[in-house]
């Protein structure tokens, strides 16, 4: 039988009919681009390595944070205990996070992180081995917090002016905007996770699942490729300068800087003034709006969810920051904070904290990329480090003057007064602020 021609096979198969591209099809491949914008940084293989174990690694923190409180109260049942362990974990803050600037810029950032990580998971193992073996006592939560403190306030400069060195200045926005979006969601996750295996497993079980959740950071840490950093900076060898001196030459790049001084300063006042309202929120839970635990767990949630929305619209418009829009959300956050303190409506004032919690998040994470975009590379270390003491140094004077203002006047007043002080904090920034036409964070 004769084979057919080759025309014939054309005529017998029909043609492939072209994809046809509908509005709704375009649409969704638009919306899909436009969506993964969100993640432009995560292109880079050393971000992403780090990023994914973050995830894991703090989501592992906030789980033993709240196993660390309720196993504070299994021992004493006294909150006055409660707030002793929490002020040992957070003083460190206060006392070296400033000299741990001068580590950053002296020593390889990775190597430091990869100390302090380890450090933490060590920390993890040591309790869930004394809660094991039925041998926990208090003074044994004073030590290993105080040592997580000094951890974190070791490595809390490192990691935040390492980001840069990772994605490099031009997806710096949307890194340190994803950064901020993983401690939020982890916020979020962490403790309601904790809760549910308290029930099911025993607080012990917390500090183990933390420990193990350092090893995803530190393997990823460990395969980060140190020929593809970006900005390394230059080390320095002149090893006859002390620490003292070191640092000097940090506190005066500040001091000398209008830009740098006036963020950390203004952003600084703010945080102080103004983010420490959480302390009272049960307070406004139960005795002003009358919603109970369970409205308290709401009020909470809305502050969370308003972050890590700002957090993703950030990471989505990947804007180089200015300090114009820096002090425009400080505006915006100060005001909805005036209208949540003296909101009585439960769903008035959800919608207000969620736009608090948005601003708050949207200016916090606008400083620390101006930060690390205006300082040279060998001082970043230094520079994030100041911002450290006075941004995360900022909650325990917070919450002892919060505590004070609402046992004085009430916690409606106490809030009301907060953010009044940062609407003064604000106007003055505003004053200060002298924008330039070349200078591209004006």
């Amino acid at each position: 039988m004769k084979e057919p021609s080759s025309r014939a096979q054309e005529q017998i198969v029909p043609a492939r009919a072209p994809e046809q591209k509908t509005p709704a099809t375009a649409a969704l491949r638009l919306a899909g681009k436009n969506l993964l914008r969100a993640f432009t940084s995560l292109r880079q293989r050393n971000f992403r390595l780090y990023w994914f174990g973050q995830i894991i690694s703090l989501t592992g923190t906030w789980m033993q944070s709240i196993g660390q409180s309720w196993l504070v109260l299994e021992l004493t049942h006294s909150a006055w205990q409660l707030g002793v362990v929490g002020a040992l974990q957070a003083l460190p803050i206060l006392l070296f996070s400033i000299f741990a600037g001068v580590f950053a810029d002296r020593w390889p950032r990775r190597g430091i992180l990869l100390v302090t990580q380890s450090a933490a998971m060590l920390q993890a193992f040591l309790l869930w081995t004394l809660i094991a073996t039925g041998t926990i006592q208090l003074w044994h939560l004073y030590i290993l917090a105080l040592l997580l403190g000094i951890t974190n306030s070791l490595g809390r400069p490192a990691s935040r002016s390492f980001v840069v060195e990772m994605v490099g200045r031009e997806d710096l926005p949307n890194a340190v905007a994803l950064t901020s979006s993983i401690s939020t969601l982890t916020r979020i996750i962490g403790p309601g996770l904790g809760g549910i295996i308290i029930a099911i497993s025993g607080v012990g079980m917390l500090f183990l699942l933390n420990a193990l959740s350092f090893l995803p950071v530190i393997a990823g840490l460990a395969l980060i490729r140190s020929r593809e950093l970006y900005a390394q900076p230059p080390r320095d060898i002149q090893t006859s300068r002390s620490t003292w001196q070191r640092l000097a030459e940090g506190l005066d790049y500040v001091w000398k800087t209008p830009a740098v001084l006036l963020v950390i300063v203004v952003v600084g006042l703010v945080l102080l003034f103004g983010s420490n309202f959480n302390v009272v929120l049960p307070i406004f839970a139960t005795n002003i709006l009358h919603v109970g635990a369970a409205g308290f767990g709401s009020l909470s949630a809305a502050t969370s969810i308003g972050a890590l929305l700002s957090a993703l619209w950030l990471a989505w418009g990947n804007q180089q920051p200015s300090i114009r829009r820096m002090l425009i959300g400080m505006l915006a956050f100060a005001i909805l904070e005036i209208a949540f303190a003296i909101s009585r409506l439960y769903p008035l004032s959800i919608a207000l904290l969620a736009g608090v919690g948005c601003m708050e998040n949207a200016f916090a994470t606008q400083a620390l990329t101006m930060l690390q975009t205006i300082t040279p590379d060998h001082l970043r270390g230094r520079v994030i480090s100041v911002s450290v003491l006075f941004f995360d140094g900022s909650v325990p004077p917070g919450y002892l003057l919060m505590g004070w203002l609402s046992n004085g006047y009430g916690a409606s007043i106490a809030v009301l007064i907060g953010a009044l002080l940062c609407l003064l904090v604000v106007s003055a920034g505003w004053l200060w602020h002298k924008p330039e036409a070349s200078n591209p964070s004006a």
